[in-house]
């Protein structure tokens, strides 16, 4: 069942859960975390940044929005991070539901503008737009677009932002960084900023860098106003580790012996954050 951001998003903020947005670069990742919702009777986002976007090329989509649709679990394809007007449009044309443009990096009237151009384009094509305030940090293992320092939303720019644009959802910034943290780096959220920030907001919010974070920030994130929360490295992670003794101990060469190990391992993952999130066996909240 694929759907648009806004009519996913929509019914989380209202039964107040949060739903994963995990990144895939290849079919077999793609099969891995929508197999996993299914089993669990979970909506979910699968969603690529351009880098990845660019990896799987145009034709890939052809078959994955054939089995979103088919899939009896609401889902969307959503474009994470897009830079410009013309990564949204690709996204568009290729049958994405949803897109992000992250203009975090401009200046907050820039920002407004660029974001602006994107909303009156996806809306006359039916997808929804997901804008962002403030930066999320970087990690060295991270292929997202990201800024060298986190710089928190402002609450007092939330109800601006969002009444200047017409976006569906909002990526804010609350401390946490793409990638998965150095093990000297121990993030925590602020929850209390978010509890603000949802005070003023009108429409989901988005939490990008969700991997590597504490179960209790993000179960915390999930019940203040959090209702995406996007994950790449913690099940790619599960997934390539996995893979790797799976060669290094068997020599494998044919694909379903080299991935089996990986994608339990991926989805192992994939289970706990949709529990983390309170997702499992919510999509049977959406009407078929």
């Amino acid at each position: 069942m694929l759907l648009t951001m806004k009519e996913l998003l929509s019914v989380a903020r209202k039964n107040n859960f949060a739903v994963g947005a995990f990144n895939i670069t290849d079919s077999v990742l793609f099969e891995t975390v929508l197999t996993q919702a299914e089993k669990v009777n979970a909506p979910v986002i699968i969603e690529l940044a351009p880098p990845e976007f660019n990896y799987v090329n145009d034709s890939f989509f052809a078959y994955v929005t054939k089995r979103m649709t088919l899939s009896a679990v609401p889902c969307v394809l959503h474009l994470d991070h897009g830079a410009s007007l013309q990564d949204c449009v690709r996204a568009i044309r290729c049958g994405f539901t949803s897109v992000m443009i992250d203009g975090s990096k401009l200046t907050y009237d820039e920002n407004i503008k660029l974001t602006s151009s994107v909303v009156n384009i996806a809306h006359m094509a039916g997808v929804s737009v997901e804008g962002e305030i403030g930066t999320i940090g970087s990690t060295a293992n991270s292929v997202e677009s990201s800024s060298d320092q986190i710089i928190y939303t402002k609450p007092s720019e939330v109800t601006d932002f969002v009444s200047k644009t017409n976006v569906d959802s909002l990526a804010i910034a609350i401390g946490t960084s793409h990638g998965i943290y150095k093990t000297n780096c121990i993030p925590k959220l602020q929850i209390e900023l978010l509890k603000e920030i949802n005070k003023v907001s009108s429409i989901p919010l988005v939490l990008h860098g969700g991997s590597s974070n504490s179960d209790d920030d993000i179960i915390q994130a999930c019940k203040n106003g959090v209702n995406k929360v996007n994950i790449a490295s913690d099940f790619r992670y599960a997934f390539y580790q996995s893979v790797t003794k799976t060669l290094n101990d068997t020599g494998a060469f044919w694909g379903p012996k080299v991935f089996v190990d990986g994608v339990q391992s991926a989805q192992a993952v994939i289970n706990h954050k949709m529990t983390l999130f309170n997702s499992i066996d919510k999509a049977d909240l959406y009407v078929k």
